[in-house]
Formats: C-alpha cells, sequence, structure tokens
C-alpha cells in the first residue's frame, strides 16, 4: 500500500496519466518513448505499490477499473497542484520581498529629490513587493540606527568614523558662509578676514567626511542642529553661517542673504550612502542600492 510518496511514486503515476489518456498501452509507446513490455512492467509496479489493479487489459481492449479512474482524477488533481507550486515558487524566487528603511538627511537639493524619486522608479519596474520607508534625521542620528539595525540604507554628510559602517560616495553639496539683511557686513563691498574673526558665529555639531569648514570666528553664542535653524539665525542679520548653496540661493534671490569671500571660505560636502558592514545585505537592499546608484552615476 502506498502510505508515503516518492519521486519513484510520481514517475510511476506520471505514467499511469499518460496510458490512461492515451487509451492503452500500445498507443502511450510513442508519448513515452518507452516499449509495451516496459510500460506494462511499470504499470504492475505501481498496481503493487497501491495494492489494487488500476485498468484491465486483454483482448477485449483496454480500461479502466472503478479504483483506476478515482485515482486518474486525483493524479490528475495532485500533478495541477504541483504545476501551481512550482509556478508560484518560481515566481517567489524571482520576486523581491520584504520592506527595506532609508534615512535621509534634511534639507537635500531639489535635483538630489529627483534622483532619489528615479531610483524608486527603477527599483519599482523590476519584479518586486518590498515596502519602502523614507525618514529624515540628523546625519549622527542615521549613523546610529544603522548601526542598530533600525535603517538599511541611509543618504547624508557622515563624519566616517564609524568603524562598522560602509561609506560609498553619491554626490557633493556646495556651502557658503553668509550674513543676513541688516548684519554690518551686508553692504560691505569687500569684507576681510578680519572684519569676519569677531563676528557671531552659528555653532553646529556638523562632522564632515574630507572637507570642514574653512573659517570658525572666535565667537558663538547661536547653536543649531538643522540647516532650517542656521538659516534662521542668519536671516536675523544678526549672525553668519555656513549653508548649502542651494538652500540659500532663494533667499539670496530675494536681497535677503549675501554670501561672504565665497570663493575662499566656500567648501564642498560629500554625501554618501551608509550601510552595516557587518549585516548581509537583502536581495532588495542590493537591487535597491544598484537602483540608487545608477540614477546618481556614481
Amino acid at each position: 500500500m502506498l502510505t508515503q510518496l516518492r519521486d519513484l511514486d510520481l514517475q510511476l503515476l506520471r505514467l499511469f496519466v499518460t496510458v490512461a489518456e492515451s487509451g492503452g498501452f500500445s498507443a502511450a509507446q510513442g508519448e513515452l518513448g518507452i516499449s509495451q513490455p516496459t510500460i506494462s512492467m511499470q504499470m504492475a509496479k505501481l498496481e503493487t505499490r497501491l495494492g489494487f489493479r488500476l485498468c484491465e487489459r486483454g483482448k477485449s481492449g483496454f480500461r479502466l477499473t472503478p479504483k483506476g479512474e478515482q485515482v486518474l482524477e486525483e493524479t490528475q488533481r495532485l500533478f495541477e497542484a504541483i504545476r501551481v507550486f512550482r509556478e508560484r515558487a518560481q515566481g517567489v524566487a524571482d520576486k523581491l520581498l520584504g520592506e527595506l528603511r532609508i534615512g535621509l538627511s534634511e534639507s537635500l537639493d531639489a535635483d538630489v529629490r529627483l534622483r532619489l524619486a528615479d531610483s524608486i522608479r527603477r527599483f519599482r519596474q523590476r519584479n518586486q513587493e518590498v515596502d519602502i520607508e523614507l525618514l529624515t534625521a540628523m546625519p549622527a542620528d542615521l549613523e546610529r540606527q544603522l548601526v542598530q539595525d533600525q535603517l538599511h540604507l541611509a543618504i547624508g554628510y557622515f563624519s566616517g568614523q564609524q568603524s562598522a559602517l560602509d561609506y560609498r560616495f553619491l554626490f557633493d553639496e556646495e556651502q557658503a558662509l553668509y550674513c543676513g539683511a541688516g548684519h554690518p557686513l551686508f553692504d560691505c563691498r569687500e569684507p576681510t578676514h578680519g572684519d569676519l574673526r569677531d563676528l557671531d558665529q552659528v555653532h553646529h555639531p556638523y562632522y564632515f567626511n574630507g572637507n570642514s569648514e574653512p573659517f570658525r570666528s572666535t565667537r558663538s553664542s547661536a547653536f543649531a542642529e538643522q540647516v532650517e535653524d542656521t538659516l534662521t539665525f542668519v536671516l536675523s542679520g544678526l549672525h553668519i553661517g555656513y549653508l548649502p548653496r542651494h538652500i540659500a540661493a532663494e533667499w539670496e534671490s530675494r536681497g535677503l542673504l549675501r554670501p561672504l569671500l565665497a570663493a575662499e571660505l566656500g567648501f564642498t560636502v560629500e554625501f554618501q550612502l551608509a550601510s552595516h558592514r557587518g549585516r548581509q545585505p537583502s536581495e532588495a537592499q542590493l537591487a535597491f542600492t544598484e537602483d540608487l546608484l545608477a540614477a546618481f552615476g556614481a
């Protein structure tokens, strides 16, 4: 009696279905590519495994027994289920699944946002079913969340001091030192380093990998963690501070900000893609990283 299905049993059942659908042993020879005696031997082996006859064959012709008819129906149902399983399993094998949590630095340039959107578009065109979450935080917080496995990827201007993380260059951001309308240097045609030395400069806890701010004044009574807060201090006309040029551009065009010695005191910030080097990335993370690098031409 067949109590457990083995690969051999499935082969014998496939042979049985072909014989039954062909209408006999001789008719099934061409379909199976084996001789009639071999087919007869294999059928006998299957009947022995099952413990009952599946068909009658003789001078009166070929016909299934009532039990044979029932086994044929159940076997066809079994093979259809196997076919569906294979198709679905292959679909899972080819599909990206899971979730992606991606951290972003604040105040990104519009062009950067468009490139991020392009990377998402590229990824969504893949065979995938992935939940994507975008979160905004300060670079130090992004690094901390990566180390603690709260993020899969992060984009920002990082310190590069986290040995647990890998960093890959994405793009540059230009920064310049600004003052606001009403500041003593706003209308000064050619300020000097000496003019800037004792001015009240906005202090922040940023750490840039590679380049650093080329100017620091001797005093600061203003502290800000985020770019927008630095902008507010500078717009007051009482403080100077470094700002991304793309952030300052709108206010500069309105006559409310002015760069100070931009050629000398401006600098470039590297934005990088960070990930945890000690964690095996998922297929979804690898694919999104590929699409992200392609979108940024990195």
